[in-house]
Parts: C-alpha cells; sequence; structure tokens
C-alpha cells in the first residue's frame, strides 16, 4: 500500500531550513534504503510544502518518519496529515488496475 505524507510548512521555513536540511536528507535517505521512502521533496514552491511517497502495510512508516522528522521536531512544518493512496497504474502500483480488452 502507498501512504502520502504531507507537510504545510511554516512562514518562515526558508530562512530556517538550512540548519536542519542535512538531518532531514540524512533521515529520507535511509527511510529509501529501507525500502519504505519512495519518493519524496518539496513542492515546485517550497512554501507551498512538501509530499513525500510512503510504501507499507500501514500508515505507521510514514507517521514515523514525520515525528522524527527535524523539520516537524524543529517546528518548520506546522501540519502535517498522512493519507493512503490507492494506486492502480504503473509499475510500482500497489493495486494495478489494467483496462478490459476491448
Amino acid at each position: 500500500m502507498h501512504y502520502l505524507l504531507m507537510y504545510d510548512v511554516a512562514p518562515d521555513y526558508l530562512a530556517r531550513r538550512g540548519e536542519f536540511r542535512g538531518a532531514h536528507l540524512a533521515l529520507g535517505w535511509a527511510a529509501h534504503a529501507r525500502g519504505e521512502l519512495v519518493l519524496g521533496g518539496a513542492l515546485a514552491d517550497p512554501v507551498d510544502g512538501a509530499v513525500l511517497l510512503f510504501r507499507g502495510d500501514s500508515p505507521a512508516v510514514a507517521e514515523r518518519f514525520a515525528e522524527a522528522d527535524p523539520y516537524v521536531t524543529n517546528g518548520l512544518v506546522r501540519t502535517w496529515r498522512v493519507r493512503p493512496w490507492t494506486t492502480v497504474i504503473g509499475d510500482d502500483a500497489a493495486t494495478p488496475v489494467r483496462p478490459e480488452p476491448a
């Protein structure tokens, strides 16, 4: 199953992220190495937030990440939420659905 972790960032996010970016990236790459974090990053305009895509049996994998993330623990992220995402198209879809043959 896939889960989206969505971050809403604080107004001073850009000014403060440099101090915590190394630790945030280390946490992310470690989650990726474990096969939990598929993709992650800021939206095109970083002040709009960020989205991280997780793979797991439950939302707990994404929730644990957020609870340990230096961006969250240091107030750069105002709020976060985890949403299950039913992926149906693509090589990595959790529940692939193909069209019926014509």
